[in-house]
């Protein structure tokens, strides 16, 4: 009998993608893919460690692993064993912590430490327990940016990116085997190809487009500086989705430039303003951080005043964490707990409003639904899907919707998704 291996994954798209490589990788070792750390010989955390919360969340998850499953193999990797590979390996619930620098090598090592003989008979087939329906594909990796409160760049090294034909060949050996939707990802997107001849991000959107049969792909995430008419025109392809996440993280001009971003408010504003020019019925989602230092009464004001001016059709909001070895752990005006905590739950109540107005206003239209396997597993049951601008949509229907393409009528309104009717 294979050895069975259970995944779990903290934090970006990035790390998604990392494990579903993994995943693979695992599956061609012979090894079976399973979700239940509890039923796994080994158990492996992809963890994050973007704010002090992700790394309690990461040791809280590896001793529930270890107290739910005391003969598991434990193994700890992602960017929290990157950062802190010493604290992480004097934990007795963990047996190996491997870093970043050591994923292409992760499997071949838990192998070795089980004796575990790899079978080359094993086919390259969809990983159905990650999700087979939407794939996660890793165009480049590092940052170069080194924003103030930011500790990616000490964690994922420098930007490099992936040649569009490795890229091309993922996507279509992933549309082989199932899979309707690639999810461009990576660190940095918007500079891709700086270290390649001849690419940039628009010319390799191009490429896929032409040189691979994947229904839809969506880009994770662009910086506001970075979206131009140019590259917009590629979204007049129905299989690029329209959805842009556009990180904001404070709508303080003060406050952005503490933070050693690279825009200002009224440069966002016009980024937002090009997207909806064009495409009126895309969403545009943010991230915005709450707390960071120097941001007194005022600079929040402004922050949320702005952000309410943009309409997102949805936020997420973080209070600042203090990173170690990032220039503003070092910044004078650390905001007070109490304070952080309150602007937090303001800034909370307005992305619930922004998502709420989102999906209210798209109720009544006919929206392109990719729905997922996992979530129907009986005919007759409950689908799960998400529209091409990123609503999520829930289905009652007794055919078998499971990785499949509907014109969805949007019917209704719930607190975490919309209902609606497959055509």
């Amino acid at each position: 009998m294979s050895p069975k291996v259970a995944i779990h994954t903290h934090g970006c798209k990035l790390n998604q993608a990392d494990s579903q490589v993994l995943a693979r990788q695992f599956q061609q070792a012979g090894f079976t893919v399973v979700w239940s750390a509890a039923q796994a010989d080994v158990v492996v955390l992809n963890s994050c460690t973007v704010t002090a919360n992700s790394d309690s969340k990461a040791r809280q998850y590896l001793r529930r692993a270890r107290r739910n499953n005391p003969n598991a193999l434990v193994v700890a990797t992602g960017c929290y064993a990157q950062r802190a590979k010493d604290d992480l390996s004097a934990m007795e619930s963990i047996n190996l912590v491997l870093d970043n620098r050591d994923k292409p090598t992760l499997v071949s090592t838990v192998a070795t430490k089980l004796n575990v003989v790899a079978d080359s008979s094993v086919e390259n087939r969809p990983v159905a327990v990650l999700g087979r329906s939407r794939a996660m594909v890793k165009i480049q990796e590092g940052c170069d940016q080194v924003c103030a409160y930011c500790i990616v760049p000490k964690v994922r090294g420098r930007e490099r990116s992936i040649s569009p034909e490795e890229i091309i060949a993922e996507i279509n050996g992933r549309a082989d085997l199932g899979c309707r939707e690639a999810v461009l990802t990576g660190t940095q997107l918007g500079t891709y190809g700086f270290d390649l001849p001849r690419i940039d991000l628009p010319e390799l959107l191009r490429r896929i487009l032409a040189e691979t049969s994947i229904d839809r792909m969506r880009v994770s995430s662009l910086q506001a500086q970075e979206i131009t008419p140019e590259l917009l025109d590629l979204w007049d392809d129905p299989r690029l989705c329209r959805h842009f996440h556009i990180p904001l993280q404070s709508g303080s001009d003060t406050i952005l430039r503490s933070m050693c971003r690279h825009y200002d408010t009224a440069q966002f504003a016009e980024t937002v303003k090009l997207v909806r020019a064009r495409f009126a019925d895309a969403s545009i989602t943010t991230d915005v951080i709450v707390g960071f230092p120097g941001e007194g009464v005022r600079e929040f004001a402004e922050s949320y005043s702005f952000a309410l001016s943009m309409g997102f059709s949805d936020m997420h909001v973080f209070p600042y964490s203090i990173r170690p070895g990032t220039s503003a752990a070092y910044l004078d005006g650390q905001v007070a707990v109490d304070h952080k905590k309150e602007r937090t739950g303001e800034m909370l109540e307005l992305a619930a409003t922004a998502v709420r107005e989102f999906r209210r206003g798209a109720l009544g239209q006919t929206r392109s639904v990719l729905w997922e396997p996992a979530a129907g597993n009986d005919l007759g049951g409950v689908w799960s899907g998400l529209t091409d601008n990123y609503l999520r949509v829930r289905a009652q229907d007794s055919r078998d919707l499971g990785n499949v393409i509907t014109d969805t009528r949007l019917t209704g309104l719930n607190e975490n998704w919309m209902t609606g009717e497959a055509v």
